[in-house]
């Protein structure tokens, strides 16, 4: 083994070490006194979901108010992050450039938890805040991916239609669009894949959905409802998943 990668070696298992010295992390705490047992019973609570009929209209209406607040949220952060991705690839200037490229960054550096809180401050509680929490950081992203990609568009097709006396928006319909259309629909598709997961996370900070619900009853410490709700977040995801990939095969193909 080489010298450097020794030392970083060290340098690492240090660090651990170190990280838990300094955070006071006592592992066998875990496993003393009847700390197994009492961990046993309260993970047994979950093996039984409750499924009655009132719990299950409960958790259909939070998982459409998780689907819609996922769906809207990123169809608000296309439109936004395409808007800004014009500019961000270069095509108003240097200093478009630099400060949409500055506020993209601004938009995906803070995460989704800390946008939901700000936006349960400015709009309140409910699904509002949880579906303009995700626009704003997914514009970010998109706006960033988008800009990429049309920054590896070629020109051509939209020069010639301007050289032809076409408008600007009309080279970037007819010129641009068509050529990176797939891959814009492609990234979209992916990121609301994501947004389905946050969404249901978002409601730990008020932001409406099932994951409301589920901050709910894992405070009253009711296992088996909240069994329940992880189990229609899961299903949930994995209808999503399913149905955005059918989607990037038939439409990006």
């Amino acid at each position: 083994m080489k010298a450097g990668n020794l030392i970083l070696l060290v340098a690492i298992v240090g660090a651990v070490i170190a990280s838990f010295v300094y955070l006071g992390i006592d592992l066998g705490a875990l496993v003393a006194g009847d700390s197994l047992a009492q961990m046993g019973k309260y993970a047994s609570g979950f093996l039984q979901p409750d499924f009655s009929a009132t719990h299950l209209q409960a958790i259909g209406r939070g998982a459409l108010e998780t689907l819609a607040m996922s769906a809207i949220g990123t169809l608000l952060a296309a439109i936004l992050g395409l808007a800004l991705a014009l500019p961000a690839a270069g095509r108003f200037g240097g200093f478009a450039l630099h400060a949409t490229r500055l506020l993209l960054n601004a938009l995906r550096a803070i995460p989704e938890l800390v946008w939901a809180a700000l936006m349960v401050l400015a709009a309140g509680l409910g699904p509002n805040a949880g579906t303009l929490a995700l626009a704003l950081h997914t514009a970010g992203v998109l706006g960033r991916l988008f800009a990429e990609a049309l920054e590896n568009t070629p020109r051509e097709p939209a020069d010639a239609i301007r050289e032809s006396g076409g408008g600007r928006m009309v080279a970037f319909c007819y010129g641009t669009l068509p050529g990176v259309w797939p891959q814009l629909v492609a990234y979209t598709l992916y990121r609301w894949e994501n947004n389905i997961r946050m969404a249901s996370v978002l409601g730990f900070v008020g932001a409406g959905g099932l994951g409301q619900m589920l901050y709910v009853s894992l405070s009253l410490f009711q296992e088996a409802q909240a069994a329940t709700v992880i189990l229609a977040m899961l299903l949930l995801v994995l209808a999503v998943d399913g149905l955005s990939g059918w989607a990037r095969q038939r439409w990006v193909s």
